[in-house]
């Protein structure tokens, strides 16, 4: 590998986007895409205890009554009034158990939750790259335009009112915490065990956890991205995508790298940096 050359060690060569400093290239998991689970997990939480209602957990056959006149209590309550034969067992000595999970009196949150979690099971599963992607958009805002002109969005939106979703704050809480944690360890420390990192003529690769790396000379390599997935890169991967590298020699091999952040901006300092490797070695 030759020597670094004087313009090497120029102010200049220390820039965010100078091409001959080292590039790392991380592949990242899947669970990269489901940030929006957690974070309306963790909103619909807050909202969900904000909301000040808690919920009672009662057998089937229980009446809710209004204006009861109870024993102890001034003016009509509206009461609830289990079956007499459904007494809790864990009710002793004339007690029983005091509702306490806190739940929103709207299903609204519990719909949003549920359409968030289906949507992003969709996008992270089904692939549509290309065409494909532009497609589906289209398709989308045609039929949110026909029902526009039909007048049916009133009639959809009064049908989410036959959905009954209700989760207590603190489910929201567990599911959000859980992905949460999934979420941050494997952006920061499990992903991170896998990689590719261009230098100067040179390219080392580390395929699994625990492996060693691998180097490979970045003569006649080729590097490519993949059509994008509109939804699975833009909307929740911020301009990922996909990165496919194809080295050259006897020792040729083809490296897939999926889910990698800001991919122009790395693929743009990569083929930078491959040109001035062919310029390079075209003058040696």
């Amino acid at each position: 590998m030759a020597s670094p050359s004087a313009t090497d060690a120029s102010p200049g060569a220390d820039r965010p986007d100078d091409p001959r400093r080292e590039i790392v290239v991380i592949s990242h998991s899947p669970i990269f895409y489901w940030w929006p689970v957690w974070l309306v997990g963790f909103l619909m939480a807050a909202l969900t205890y904000m909301d000040g209602h808690v919920m009672a957990i009662v057998p089937v056959g229980s009446v809710a009554e209004r204006g009861r006149q109870i024993e102890g209590h001034e003016g009509p309550r509206d009461v609830i009034v289990m079956p007499p034969a459904a007494r809790p067992a864990a009710a002793g000595a004339g007690t029983l158990p005091q509702p306490r999970l806190r739940v929103a009196s709207s299903n609204n949150l519990g719909v949003f939750f549920a359409l968030t979690l289906c949507l992003v099971i969709v996008i992270t599963n089904i692939h549509l790259r290309g065409l494909w992607s532009v497609i589906v958009i289209l398709s989308l805002v045609f039929a949110s335009i026909l029902l526009a002109i039909l007048g049916w969005w009133d009639a959809i939106f009064r049908a989410f009112g036959v959905f009954d979703i209700h989760i207590n704050a603190l489910g929201y809480l567990s599911i959000a915490l859980f992905l949460f944690a999934i979420w941050l360890l494997t952006y920061l420390v499990y992903d991170r065990q896998v990689y590719m990192i261009f230098g100067r003529g040179q390219l080392r690769v580390r395929l699994a956890i625990g492996a060693g790396e691998t180097a490979y000379d970045t003569f006649g390599m080729m590097v490519e991205k993949h059509r994008d997935d509109l939804f699975r890169h833009w909307l929740l991967g911020f301009g990922s995508g996909d990165l496919s590298v194809k080295t050259a020699g006897t020792n040729a091999r083809e490296f897939e790298m999926p889910n990698v952040l800001g991919i122009n901006r790395k693929l743009e300092q990569i083929q930078r940096m491959l040109q001035e490797r062919e310029v390079v070695g075209g003058k040696a």
